[in-house]
């Protein structure tokens, strides 16, 4: 017994170098592939600078300015999500942790890890943590998914119609459905929340029984709580949530679309329409972990619906165009994201200790746990706990304090 305690901890080190060697490969043969393979048979790099370089200083300007209205627009969505989060704290938190996920394979837990450390660094509990975490992770999913619905009716209304969006904008409407009515389910029926949570516990447990680790537990009670506490927040925030994903995604599209606009290729060969549809596309890609931030992956796609939409003639002005507009919204954050780690090292009037929590009250055999919220009372005796025998009562137990108007001796019981 003794052996194997002492053996996990290496193999689980092992298997975890071993994955992380699998996704550096992995990372490394799609950029080679995209990069030095792909993108040159669609438009040799020197004429893609050639592009570049006949942008004017104002044109720079321009998409500079639309970049950082795009980046504050993230900020103020986790001040939404998250009450008592200052803009300035948003500010440090979302940039260091995008620089992690745009940095790392696999960075996308990584880069949560880093959010949540931050968060606790600053005074805020594991409980709002969490729901911001996952409320935004929500949110931007539902518009991820959104978007090709929105670009296939934008097409159609304005005449342009594109048959490479249907079936992306079918999966997003099947997805979105099913996302929204999960959603709806899980804040409407608290039994619902237990079963979800129950199950996904099931199969995290199984999982980890994979690797030899422990199981999970209490994760249908966790999402009961997670329901009421996502209700109160929705119900307060939902506006403001809604309002600033919506505003990030679409300041995104902008810096897209200026883009596309600079390097030369007008509204005749690619329509607004078509450039949110590919845009669209794009975002949906981006979501798969197959690279830190979708790199390669995205730009190819930028890439093709473009030359697709446009036209041969255009396949260097495409190329400029995607390399462009990644290198203003993903490269540009990665260096950004290690000046404000800085900050939040130096900030240290920002710290703030954790505020403890009340304890958990569990509930006794035969005591539903939601009796326990419904009774303040059972819980508190439930939380005290028994006498410990020989313990003598105070000499004012049994005498009670008359309310005003009142005489005379108090029975005590």
């Amino acid at each position: 017994m003794t052996a194997t305690a002492t053996t996990d901890p290496a193999e689980r080190l092992r298997r975890k170098r071993s994955t992380r060697a699998v996704q550096v490969v992995v990372v490394a043969v799609v950029l080679v592939a995209v990069f030095a393979f792909a993108l040159p048979k669609v438009a040799d790099y020197g004429s893609v600078w050639a592009v570049v370089t006949m942008l004017t200083w104002p044109q720079v300007a321009l998409l500079v300015a639309a970049t950082a209205v795009n980046v504050v627009t993230y900020w103020s969505q986790m001040v939404a999500s998250l009450p008592g989060l200052t803009i300035g704290q948003a500010a440090v938190n979302n940039q260091t942790s995008t620089s992690v996920a745009n940095t790392v394979p696999g960075g996308g837990v990584l880069a949560i890890g880093v959010a949540c450390l931050m968060f606790r660094s600053w005074g805020f509990t594991a409980g709002p943590i969490a729901l911001s975490v996952l409320l935004t992770g929500i949110w931007n999913t539902m518009l991820k998914l959104a978007l090709p619905i929105l670009a296939v009716v934008l097409l159609a209304l304005t005449g342009s119609g594109n048959g490479a969006l249907l079936v992306p904008a079918l999966v997003g409407l099947a997805a979105l459905t099913a996302t929204v009515a999960g959603f709806g389910l899980l804040t409407w029926r608290r039994e619902f929340a237990r079963q979800v949570g129950w199950r996904l516990g099931a199969a995290v447990s199984w999982l980890r029984r994979l690797v030899r680790r422990p199981p999970v537990i209490g994760w249908g009670d966790a999402a009961v709580r997670f329901r009421g506490q996502s209700n109160d927040l929705v119900a307060r925030r939902w506006l403001a949530l809604t309002i600033t994903t919506a505003v990030s995604h679409l300041s995104l599209y902008v810096v897209f679309l200026l883009t596309v606009r600079v390097v030369g290729i007008s509204g005749a060969e690619v329509s607004w329409a078509e450039v949110l549809g590919i845009f669209a596309l794009g975002r949906l890609l981006s979501a798969a972990p197959i690279t830190p931030g979708g790199l390669g992956v995205v730009e190819l796609t930028y890439i093709a619906g473009l030359v697709l939409a446009g036209g041969g003639e255009i396949r260097a002005e495409a190329v400029a165009a995607a390399l462009l507009f990644r290198l203003l919204t993903y490269g540009v954050q990665i260096p950004l994201g290690g000046i404000t780690y800085l900050v939040w090292q130096r900030k240290t009037s920002w710290r703030s200790p954790v505020q403890p929590q009340p304890p958990a009250v569990l509930a006794p055999a035969g005591v539903p746990a939601w009796s326990l919220q419904r009774r303040p009372g059972l819980a508190a005796r439930v939380t005290a706990g028994p006498r410990p025998p020989g313990r003598q009562l105070p000499a004012s137990f049994g005498s009670t304090q008359l309310p005003p108007g009142r005489t005379g001796p108090v029975a005590a019981r």
